[in-house]
């Protein structure tokens, strides 16, 4: 082996530059693939699983039971790191690649990142045909994996080992782009996985992916500041894109400083803390009533990090005033224009803080301010009373 060169099987590379992979947000590092889960089968214990046992020392190894849980329970650890950090799945060729599609729809239309490491058919096509090969009497290059490629972000065979690299480095790049992220597929021949190759060591050095706070448009902010100062009755939707950008201390600022009450998506529960007089709960078909009662009636409706799913529009009944427009602030262009809305494509708490800047001196009406409020109060009666136990020595009801 040279000084500039490292021999390596495929697979014992592709950890080893896993590793070394690290995601940058406000100046904190984070490993952009902590771990990886596995089930092993014929197509990927001689190359993954082999290269995972020799690399337990910088790639955690989790065993899975089964495929789809294996990437709901990664799915679920990217949601709590708000996206800064995620894990791999590697499972066999046949129904183990095949199991990785609910999970990998979940992320990618979640907008989480979860890398799928699929084993795939011999690229030499010299045992053909596997026990659980797609055999396709028209398209010799097509497998089971190819039921991964619309729920993913970022597809790729890997059928040479240099192919590994350009690919791995796209992968990267869209997992940690939070515009863009969400399942990313390397399916794995399994020759190739087991294939030595001399890579150049740069393919192994640090890298770390700086995870952008994009600002907004100054047309873009300017035209938004004129929609909310102009609105009588707005009403912010926050979804999960809160929690996200960590952007739930700049949503309590702007809050307290313009009055605009709150109601979030099930994935923006939390968004601001229930405690709080302008948070209204849910909203949309799982609602709360205060938020749908003001839903209906809302001149403009302010989505900061929603994609606007049925649950939250009520299947698009809710919003019923003749007059409502919508202000989406979202980090992707795709859901910025949901509802035909004026945009306000940025992270969302850059964008917020601009916006409570811009708006300085603006606050709803008093009267508005204490309708909702009176609305949150005879919720949270209702609520209580759904809890309390009319005989102390009953069987608990459902809601208790």
């Amino acid at each position: 082996m040279s000084a500039r060169t490292r021999r390596l099987t495929t697979a014992q590379a592709l950890v080893r530059f896993l590793s070394a992979q690290y995601t940058e947000r406000d100046g904190v590092r984070r490993r952009l693939i902590a771990g990886t889960w596995g089930i092993f089968g014929h197509g990927n214990v001689a190359g993954v699983g082999q290269a995972l046992v020799e690399y337990a020392d910088v790639m955690p190894f989790h065993q899975g039971r089964n495929e789809q849980s294996m990437v709901h329970a990664a799915v679920g650890y990217a949601r709590q790191l708000n996206r800064l950090s995620a894990q791999a799945v590697t499972t066999s060729i046949g129904p183990g690649a095949t199991n990785l599609v609910t999970g990998a729809a979940l992320a990618t239309i979640n907008r989480l990142p979860v890398l799928l490491l699929p084993g795939d058919y011999f690229a030499t096509h010299s045992a053909d045909p596997l026990l659980q090969q797609l055999e396709h009497p028209v398209e010799a290059d097509v497998s089971v994996n190819d039921t991964l490629r619309p729920v993913s972000r970022y597809f790729d065979r890997i059928t040479r080992p240099e192919a590994l690299i350009p690919s791995a480095l796209q992968a990267m790049r869209v997992l940690a782009d939070p515009a863009e992220t969400g399942a990313v597929t390397l399916a794995l021949p399994q020759d190739v996985q087991a294939e030595a190759y001399d890579w150049p060591e740069e393919f192994f050095a640090e890298r770390v992916w700086s995870v952008r706070r994009p600002a907004p448009d100054p047309a873009e902010l300017s035209a938004a500041v004129a929609a909310i100062r102009s609105a009588a009755r707005p009403l912010i939707v926050a979804g999960g894109g809160v929690h996200h950008s960590e952007a739930e201390a700049a949503l309590k600022a702007f809050v307290e400083a313009t009055g605009i009450p709150v109601a979030s998506t099930q994935a923006g529960k939390g968004a601001l803390r229930h405690d709080h007089p302008a948070d209204l709960g849910g909203i949309g078909h799982t609602g709360t009533a205060v938020s749908d009662d003001l839903a209906r009636t809302a001149d403009l409706v302010i989505g900061v990090g929603t994609r606007y799913t049925d649950f939250t529009t009520a299947s698009g009944t809710l919003f019923q005033n003749p007059d409502v427009r919508f202000l989406n602030l979202n980090i992707t262009g795709f859901d910025a224009h949901k509802q035909a809305a004026r945009t306000l494509v940025c992270d969302a708490r850059a964008g917020l803080e601009l916006l409570r800047e811009a708006l300085a001196g603006h606050r709803v009406e008093a009267s508005y301010e204490a309708e909702y409020r009176a609305g949150k109060e005879r919720w949270d009666e209702v609520v209580e009373a759904a809890y309390r136990a009319a005989d102390e020595n009953a069987v608990p009801t459902q809601t208790q």
